[in-house]
C-alpha cells in the first residue's frame, strides 16, 4: 500500500471540499444567517488545515494500483461524510452526531434519506449544504478532483473506476482527465439547462437551485416536508424528464454531442433503460388510474414515481405508499434496478440485470445444445469472462450484504416492510421506503445503531461494494 499518495489525494479531497463549501457559506450571508456562516468558516478552515498538511506529504512513488484507488475512494468518501457532517451539528439542525452523519452520507452518495421531520425549519444555509451535497457527489469527487487538478504519475483511470457506478468504465477520449472534464461539463451543461426550464415555469430562484441539485444528482431530499407535492404540475414534469434524462448513461449524450447518432442509438442499455421506465409507468397508470381525477393525471403521478424510484433520485409527489400493492410492488423492483450505469443514478443498474439475462439465455442455450457458442454480447460485442464473473460475484455479495442488513436493523422492532425497504432505500440510494420509511416520513424511527448499519449500506452501495470491502481485507493494508 502506497500510504503516502493515499493520504495527499485525501488532502487535496478536503481542499476541494473546503472551497466548496464557500457556497452554503455565501448563502448564509445573503440570507443574514450571522452564525450559520460561523459554523462553515470553521468547517472550512478545519477542511484547509487538515487538508493542507495531508498535501505536504511527499510520496515516494507517484504511482498508485487499484488498490490504492479503491481504498483512496472509500476513505475520500468517509472523510467528505465525517467533515461535511460538522456543519450539521454545531449549528444545532442535527445535534445528533450519528444523526448528523446519516444525514450527510445520504447527501453525499445521493440517497435522499432523511432523518428530519421538518426541513422547512433549517436555516437556507444548511439546507443548500444539505441539496448541494447531492451534486457534489453525484458525479464523483474523484472524477471531480481529476477534472480540475493536474495529478501526474499512476493509472488514473483506476481512481474513475474505483468510484464511477456500474461494471464497465471506459475513457471517452484517451485522456482520464480529459474524459473527466467532458462528464463535468455534461454534468455541468444539463444542470444549467434544467435550472432554465424550472425558472421558465416561475419557480423561485433558490427552490430551483436546490431542486436541481437533487435531481442532477439523482439525490432527492425534499426542501419541502412533502417534497415535489406543493409544485405546479410544470415543474414535477419538468423533474421528472431531468431525472430520466440524469439517468443515462453518459457516453449517450457524449456520441450525441460528437454528432455520432448511430453509436448513441447503439447503447443496448439505454434502450433496456427507456423500455423499463416506459413499461413500468404503463402498467402503474392503468393500476392507480382510479385514484385521480382523469387517465392523464394518473400517468403523470405514475411517471414521476418511476423516474424518482428508477433513477434513485427519492422526490415523491404523493404518497404512494397509499397506491395498490401491485404499483408499490412494481416501484420496489425498480428500486434494485437502478439506473444506467455511467449516471448519476444508484441501484444494482441496468446494465448488470442485462447480463444476467443475456447469461441465463445462454445458459439454456447451451444446456439445450452442448456444442453451441453462444457468448454474451452487449452493443454487439462479446463481453470477456472477467466482466460476467464480476457482475456475478456483485450480484453474491449485493444480495449476503442486503440479508444481513435487514436482519440487523430488525433488532429495532420495526415491521418487516419497513425494514426491507429501508435497507433496499439506503442500499440502492434512493431514499424513501414504504410504511415507516415512506414518502411522507422518516429515518428517525431507528436507534444509532440502525442507522450506522444504513450509513454504512449507503455508502456500500455508492461504490458499487467492493472499495469498502476492501478495508475490512488485512491484505489491503500490507506495505510493498
Amino acid at each position: 500500500m502506497n500510504y503516502a499518495i493515499v493520504f495527499r489525494l485525501l488532502g487535496y479531497i478536503l481542499l476541494c471540499e473546503g472551497g466548496l463549501m464557500a457556497f452554503p457559506a455565501a448563502v448564509s450571508v445573503l440570507y443574514g444567517e450571522w452564525d450559520i456562516l460561523g459554523v462553515f468558516l470553521f468547517t472550512i478552515a478545519l477542511c484547509l488545515v487538515i487538508g493542507g498538511l495531508l498535501t505536504r506529504i511527499k510520496p515516494r512513488s507517484k504511482i498508485f494500483y487499484m488498490r490504492e484507488s479503491c481504498v483512496t475512494a472509500a476513505l475520500t468518501w468517509i472523510v467528505i461524510s465525517i467533515m461535511g457532517a460538522v456543519p450539521f451539528v454545531l449549528s444545532g439542525a442535527i445535534p445528533d452526531p450519528i444523526g448528523a452523519l446519516f444525514e450527510t452520507v445520504s447527501g453525499f452518495t445521493t440517497t435522499g434519506a432523511s432523518v428530519l421531520a421538518d426541513v422547512e425549519s433549517l436555516p437556507m444555509g444548511i439546507l443548500f449544504w444539505r441539496s448541494f451535497t447531492h451534486w457534489i457527489g453525484g458525479m464523483g469527487i474523484l472524477v471531480f478532483l481529476l477534472a480540475v487538478l493536474p495529478l501526474t504519475g499512476g493509472s488514473h483511470v483506476n481512481l474513475m473506476k474505483a468510484e464511477s457506478p456500474g461494471p464497465q468504465v471506459e475513457k471517452m477520449v484517451p485522456s482520464v482527465q480529459a474524459t473527466a472534464k467532458i462528464l463535468y461539463g455534461i454534468y455541468l451543461g444539463m444542470t444549467v439547462l434544467q435550472i432554465i426550464f424550472m425558472l421558465a415555469g416561475g419557480c423561485p430562484l433558490m427552490d430551483t437551485l436546490l431542486i436541481t441539485f437533487g435531481s442532477a444528482g439523482t439525490g432527492g431530499f425534499g426542501i419541502k416536508n412533502d417534497s415535489m407535492a406543493s409544485y405546479s404540475t410544470y415543474i414535477q414534469v419538468v423533474v421528472t424528464v431531468f431525472m430520466i434524462l440524469f439517468g443515462v448513461n453518459f457516453s449517450a449524450y457524449f456520441y450525441l454531442m460528437r454528432r455520432k447518432w448511430r453509436k448513441a442509438a447503439a447503447i443496448e442499455e439505454v434502450r433496456w433503460y427507456l423500455g423499463v421506465v416506459f413499461a413500468a409507468i404503463a402498467l402503474i397508470s392503468w393500476n392507480i388510474r382510479d385514484l385521480f381525477p382523469n387517465l392523464l393525471t394518473a400517468i403523470q403521478q405514475a411517471a414521476f414515481q418511476v423516474g424518482s424510484i428508477i433513477t434513485t433520485t427519492g422526490f415523491s409527489s404523493c404518497d404512494f405508499d397509499q397506491w395498490p400493492s401491485f404499483a408499490k410492488s412494481i416501484l420496489v423492483v425498480l428500486m434494485f434496478i437502478g439506473a444506467c450505469a455511467g449516471s448519476t443514478g444508484g441501484g444494482m443498474k441496468i446494465s448488470r440485470f442485462m447480463i444476467l439475462a443475456k447469461s441465463i439465455r445462454k445458459e439454456i442455450a447451451q444446456t439445450l445444445h452442448p456444442n453451441v457458442v453462444a457468448p454474451v454480447r452487449v452493443d454487439g460485442k462479446p463481453l470477456d469472462q472477467d466482466t460476467l464473473r464480476s457482475t456475478n460475484v456483485f450480484m453474491a455479495a449485493y444480495f449476503i450484504i442486503f440479508g444481513a442488513s435487514v436482519l440487523l436493523v430488525s433488532l429495532d422492532g420495526q415491521g418487516l416492510v419497513t425494514n426491507f425497504t429501508a435497507v433496499a432505500a439506503t442500499f440502492n440510494n434512493i431514499g424513501p421506503g414504504l410504511e415507516g420509511v415512506g414518502p411522507m416520513a422518516n429515518f428517525g424511527l431507528y436507534s444509532g445503531f440502525s442507522k450506522l448499519v444504513l450509513t454504512v449500506d449507503m455508502l456500500a452501495g455508492r461504490l458499487e461494494l467492493f472499495p469498502l470491502l476492501m478495508l475490512f481485507v488485512p491484505e489491503t493494508w500490507k506495505k510493498f
